[in-house]
């Protein structure tokens, strides 16, 4: 089984993609390790020997902030925006979106699930 930065690839993905299971890799980020590392996009993970593994965890480990400690800056920055009150950081404390999305309809996924509230009562006419 192929651990990378403490995370168990799958076996039977491709190597562009089992490499996008770790927190801080995405497609390009893959397609450019494994290029570094002279390893065939398509070749299955479960294909890897322990050369390319190697290769790969030490491109990893020079080159990019994987894993925690990116969860760990990411936090960090947040937290920054939190303690200086900006236009962001208030957006965040209040779990409202950050980057200018629309908030009278959508929203759903910063806001959670809709809190129904009642409608005002029509008064009788006479």
């Amino acid at each position: 089984m192929a651990r990378i930065a403490g995370i168990d690839l799958p076996k039977n993905k491709r190597g562009e993609i089992g490499l996008t299971y770790i927190y801080g890799i995405g497609n390009s980020t893959a397609r450019y390790i494994l290029g570094k590392a002279g390893i065939d996009f398509s070749k299955k993970v479960n294909a890897w020997d322990d050369d390319d593994l190697n290769a790969i965890r030490t491109i990893i480990n020079n080159e990019f902030k994987v894993e925690g400690q990116l969860r760990s800056e990411v936090q960090m920055s947040i937290k920054r925006l939190l303690d200086i009150a900006c236009y962001r950081g208030l957006r965040h404390r209040k779990g409202l979106p950050v980057r200018g999305q629309r908030t009278r309809t959508n929203s759903r996924t910063r806001k959670g699930k809709r809190k129904t509230v009642a409608g005002k009562k029509k008064a009788p006419k006479k």
